[in-house]
């Protein structure tokens, strides 16, 4: 299927379409068309194949700002986000759009990321643990700005998937935490609300399912779109928790 839509130059895109819900839905790969526009993102070349070829296509979106991390995909075999990634990046304008592996598929491009998340989250009991009774009525207690600066840096996390599906231990094992759900473990370590010692947080991410499951191939941190120290944290953590038992 073709569009031209002006005098930039032709990009071809072989997209995964499949429809696991559907029996009748055998995988296969669509080629489309398009003419390239100035500062063209594949969010933009995306919205056009839909538009004028084919309505049909699924893929996720929210934000367009690389914030809401919903429209991750596996371009030429790299997990990026489309709203981030630019067709000039391809010389030669082919472009192979794929789902990410690791999570559920909805249909095409679409995966939901929201229940490995969910499972994530609540087995790293993402939530600070404090005996602490808080009045609310009164201002909360000054924090370190260095420690609130360590915390913050890590809740930049958007949870996109990326670092999952760019992660062969995490491909291999499903039951993984992967860099995001040891992102989160370094953020709740960092933080002066939670309570909870090495001890506790061993016990949540002290095998190989955890923290001494990463093989440091450097994948998660090379393709995290916030640029997120995932590499250092969990080496961290690593030598942390290494000395607990």
């Amino acid at each position: 299927m073709t569009v031209d839509q002006g005098e930039g130059r032709e990009l071809t895109f072989e997209i995964l379409k499949y429809n696991p819900r559907d029996p009748e839905s055998k995988p296969h790969l669509a080629t489309y068309t398009i003419r390239e526009t100035p500062g063209m993102t594949l969010f933009v070349a995306l919205n056009m194949i839909r538009e004028d070829l084919d309505p049909d296509l699924a893929f996720d979106f929210v934000c367009r700002a690389g914030i809401c991390g919903s429209c991750g995909m596996m371009v030429n075999g790299k997990p990026l986000l489309a709203c981030r990634t630019r067709t000039a990046d391809y010389p030669d304008g082919k472009i192979r759009l794929m789902p990410m592996p690791a999570f559920e598929l909805i249909k095409d491009l679409s995966v939901i990321t929201g229940q490995w998340m969910d499972r994530m989250s609540q087995r790293m009991e993402s939530w600070i643990h404090s005996s602490v009774e808080h009045d609310i009525s009164r201002i909360e207690r000054p924090v370190d700005p260095d420690a609130a600066d360590a915390t913050f840096e890590l809740d930049r996390c958007i949870e996109c998937g990326i670092c999952v599906a760019s992660c062969a231990t995490a491909l291999m094992r499903p039951d993984f935490v992967g860099a995001v759900g040891l992102n989160r473990i370094a953020r709740f370590e960092s933080d002066p609300h939670d309570e909870r010692t090495d001890d506790d947080y061993y016990e949540l991410v002290g095998d190989d399912a955890g923290i001494f499951g990463c093989m440091s191939l450097l994948s998660c941190e090379d393709h995290c779109p916030k640029n997120l120290p995932l590499q250092e944290k969990i080496a961290y953590m690593r030598r942390k928790l290494a000395k607990v038992k």
